[in-house]
């Protein structure tokens, strides 16, 4: 009886292979040499990041310069009183110590904990991060709070030009891990009720330098 069945879905493939279906629009890729998301002219992809990042529930914060990151981050530290800072960039020991921050060592206890990112990506709001950076694949998934800081040479417009960027910053030695965070993280597989950090942060906030 299995044999039979087996046969019989192996002929319908074999007469189904010896007779394929045409293209209902054999044209269409001929047609689409350009990228679905056209970069519209002019666009400020900054707000664009901004608007599109806070619709997915992450908090921007604008910058103009270090000075302005290192007020802002000592306000929304003070503000939420977190004692419990991680990291692992060690351009961001200097800038802790500076404003009389102490750090956490161990991320399973941390209040929140701040990594740099590979791009930003305008139209979708999203980070782009790799196993390259210092924070690895786990600091910005495992802490309950993700902050990330970026600066003006990372912001690109869409996930192909962010690729692009990539693909010829490492060449031929890709990192192994390459993720895209686009707010905090949020589920609807409980009864359709969209529930955020469940499987990651509960919030997302991005410091973005102007310089």
């Amino acid at each position: 009886m299995a044999d039979n069945a087996r046969q019989n879905i192996l002929n319908r493939i074999k007469q189904a292979l010896s007779n394929p279906v045409p293209l209902p629009f054999p044209d269409a890729e001929k047609q689409l040499d350009n990228s679905v998301f056209q970069h519209p002219e002019n666009s400020d992809e900054i707000k664009l990041f901004a608007e599109t990042f806070e619709k997915l529930q992450g908090r921007f914060i604008y910058c103009n310069n270090e000075s302005d990151l290192e007020n802002n981050l000592l306000q929304l530290i003070s503000d939420r009183c977190w004692s419990s800072i991680y990291f692992r960039e060690p351009s961001f020991k200097k800038l802790l110590t500076k404003i009389n921050i102490e750090t956490c060592q161990d991320l399973s206890t941390c209040d929140v904990a701040i990594t740099d990112c590979e791009f930003l990506i305008a139209r979708t709001g999203s980070i782009m991060m790799s196993s390259y950076q210092e924070s690895g694949r786990t600091v910005s998934v495992y802490a309950p709070i993700h902050i990330c800081i970026a600066q003006r040479k990372q912001i690109v417009y869409d996930i192909e030009n962010a690729i692009e960027q990539f693909t010829l910053k490492y060449k031929e030695n890709i990192p192994s891990f390459i993720t895209l965070a686009s707010g905090p993280s949020r589920t609807a597989d409980i009864e359709k009720t969209l529930v955020t950090g469940v499987h990651g942060p509960k919030e997302v906030f991005c410091f973005f330098i102007d310089n």
